[in-house]
């Protein structure tokens, strides 16, 4: 009915016309009316209606807001409001309410649309006091007084249970847990998501302290510091291990609030919980792979200076045997040193598997025919107490790997249940062709979607504890006892795992075994067997001319001595730009080079491509101690015939050198750098 602010002249004019309309009596006082809320046209109106209203002056006032009623009534006091009230106006039902909060004992009434100047009147003239009210205009007050009154209060009653309504539906339908708690801490009301979260009902729950969900694993000091925060006044906010009803661990978002009364007591605390442990889980598993990555990377890298060291001293060790007479004494310590090399090469092939930096001689595998050609050799390894099962899977699908490293794979995870399983027990190795979907996903996410090919070996061991499941994938961790184990074992699994493109999960609990699952990409292509034949102990002579490119000093002496031992001129460089000097300066034929991949100034494939032209005969041999990966960044090079990786024995060298010379291809060198073009 009334909107709007108020206007001194508005109310000026109101005053002075109904003085006007009036005959004053003396010694009468004048009444003042305070109309609140409403625009100052219906103000106007109100004046007019109200103008022949009572035998005494009056002075009708307006006010809009709490400021101006405040204004108003200190300017001095009121002897009736009248309050606008409709169902889209609450400006004057705020407004009094702050009102009568300073202000008593001033009657009011609600003005109806229309107006009923009866009731007006009835009123002014029982305040002014000249008269009682006739019994006609006190039957009309009373019955308007009570309509007034009645359809406010059952208005406001009505918004009141609307208000609570959806409060209540808000809390019982809100997807996080609350909790509302006494003074003391102890549970009035559980919303249903409180219930789903916590396993305990709202029957449970009632009654009880958050108590209930403490959790051996969260520090006590916690919760001395929680309820210390609220019982201050402010609001706590914390993530909190807590426990359900079955026992399962919960990680919590909690927030903990104070409430407080009309006076500013506090009589209650709120808690909403938000169920954090699937992010958490999810944040953890990426954590470790990074850490993963990041101790891989590290161990790639010594695992490669270091390879050039053990290649030095293998190298040195070799020429010194082959310098001692067969009788000679020196030839056993000699021996002692070449074999604590090639131990140290192996744990060295550990870390680079591990940090996804061995060299691959990758084949599209049926992996049920692999696996079962090392099963065979596995009851040697595992022991006769041991029972072993292999499970294949039918219709199985194939993968791209090397062959050697799925038994590297096989054999540390056999090895691995073997030492779980000290009085024996039971091995079982299953495969299966497996479809990860988007549900797998969301439990393991940095797996992606798509086809697998699953290995999975189980033991009835010991199983593993919970501290340790974190760690045992790390490089040198181990639980075994001193000098018992390497701690390199499921390490090298993990990286070769990684190298192929695959995942591998471990699922133990303590007395009750453990169980590794290998995801490995499944392919479509068939499988292309290759030959892997064995390394003999012969060293093969020759008399062509080799140009030997190698930037580490040492390993470069060591080789040229040996090879010009094995009847071959050998010319030196230093790096790339030092071989295209020296092959220029040479005028005879080279009938091979050999040369490492990474190298200052020019690495082997640019020298190899720069040298096609000027030498097409020549072919060439590639060596290095870096990953598949990183070499086939320098250039495109066939790992699989002209690629010898570090550390290797000077045997294996003059093997390897003997079989590139007499390849059927007649220009090795032109096809492998002419190929090469453009790519490094």
């Amino acid at each position: 009915m009334f909107h709007g602010s108020t206007s001194d002249e508005a109310t000026m004019g109101a005053c002075q016309r109904m003085r006007q309309t009036r005959t004053s009596e003396a010694g009468k006082r004048q009444l003042r009316l305070l109309v609140v809320g409403g625009s100052e046209e219906d103000f106007v109106s109100l004046g007019e209606l109200l103008a022949g209203t009572g035998n005494g002056a009056l002075c009708l006032e307006y006010a809009a807001s709490l400021e101006e009623v405040l204004n108003q009534f200190g300017k001095g006091s009121y002897d009736l409001l009248l309050c606008s009230y409709q169902s889209t106006d609450n400006v004057a039902f705020q407004v009094l309410r702050q009102v009568r909060q300073h202000v008593s004992g001033v009657p009011l009434i609600f003005l109806s649309d229309p107006v009923n100047t009866d009731v007006i009147e009835v009123a002014i003239q029982t305040i002014a006091g000249q008269h009682a009210a006739p019994s006609q205009f006190r039957d009309t007050y009373a019955t308007h007084a009570s309509a007034f009154d009645g359809r406010s209060a059952e208005r406001q009653h009505l918004e009141s249970d609307e208000i609570l309504r959806k409060l209540w539906r808000s809390v019982e339908q809100m997807a996080e847990a609350l909790a509302i708690m006494d003074g003391s801490g102890v549970m009035e009301y559980v919303n249903p998501a409180f219930e789903a979260l916590t396993g305990y009902s709202r029957q449970d729950a009632i009654g009880q302290t958050l108590g209930i969900l403490k959790s051996d694993e969260q520090a006590g000091d916690l919760y001395e510091e929680m309820w210390n925060t609220v019982r201050s006044g402010n609001v706590f906010r914390g993530i909190i291990m807590n426990r359900k009803k079955n026992g399962e661990t919960l990680i919590i978002e909690k927030v903990l609030t104070p409430l407080r009364d009309g006076s500013g007591e506090m009589t209650h605390f709120i808690s909403t919980f938000r169920d954090i442990t699937e992010r958490r889980r999810l944040e953890s598993e990426l954590q470790q792979s990074q850490k993963m990555d990041a101790i891989g990377r590290l161990a790639g890298g010594v695992a490669h200076d270091f390879n050039n060291l053990l290649l030095v001293i293998s190298a040195y060790a070799e020429l010194m045997l082959d310098s001692l007479a067969a009788e000679d004494p020196l030839r056993r310590n000699v021996a002692e040193i070449m074999t604590a090399s090639r131990r140290a090469a192996d744990l060295t092939r550990q870390l680079l598997a591990f940090g996804r930096k061995q060299m691959q001689l990758l084949q599209v595998l049926d992996l049920n025919k692999v696996i079962g050609e090392i099963t065979t050799m596995l009851p040697r390894l595992i022991g006769e107490d041991i029972e072993l099962v292999f499970a294949p899977g039918h219709d199985l699908g194939k993968v791209k790997a090397d062959p050697i490293q799925i038994e590297q794979v096989v054999m540390n995870l056999a090895a691995n249940a073997r030492d779980a399983m000290p009085g024996g027990g039971a091995l079982t190795i299953e495969t299966a062709t497996v479809r990860v979907d988007e549900s797998y996903v969301q439990r393991h996410s940095i797996v992606p979607v798509g086809d697998y090919v699953l290995l999975t070996v189980t033991d009835s061991g010991q199983g593993i504890a919970a501290e340790d499941l974190a760690h045992i994938f790390e490089p040198f961790y181990t639980t075994k006892e001193a000098g018992k184990g390497t701690g390199l074992g499921l390490a090298t699994v993990y990286g070769i795992v990684k190298q192929n493109g695959g995942f591998v999960w471990v699922y133990s609990e303590p007395g009750l075994g453990t169980t590794f699952k290998v995801y490995l990409p499944q392919v479509q292509s068939q499988s292309s067997e290759v030959s892997i034949t064995k390394p003999v102990e012969s060293s093969p002579r020759g008399c062509e001319t080799l140009l030997l490119v190698e930037d580490e000093a040492s390993v470069r002496q060591a080789a040229r001595q040996f090879l010009t031992r094995s009847g071959y001129n050998v010319l030196e460089a230093i790096d790339g730009e030092d071989a295209l000097r020296a092959s220029r300066e040479y005028g005879g034929p080279i009938q091979l080079i050999i040369t490492d991949v990474v190298m200052p100034r020019l690495g082997g494939p640019q020298l190899a491509e720069r040298l096609a032209d000027e030498r097409p005969d020549m072919k060439v041999l590639f060596v290095s101690g870096y990953a598949e990966n990183t070499i086939l960044q320098h250039g495109k090079i066939d790992v699989r015939t002209r690629f010898l990786q570090k550390p290797f024995s000077l045997k294996t060298l003059a093997r390897k050198v003997r079989e590139v010379l007499e390849a059927s291809e007649a220009s090795a060198l032109a096809t492998s750098s002419r190929g090469s073009r453009g790519s490094g």
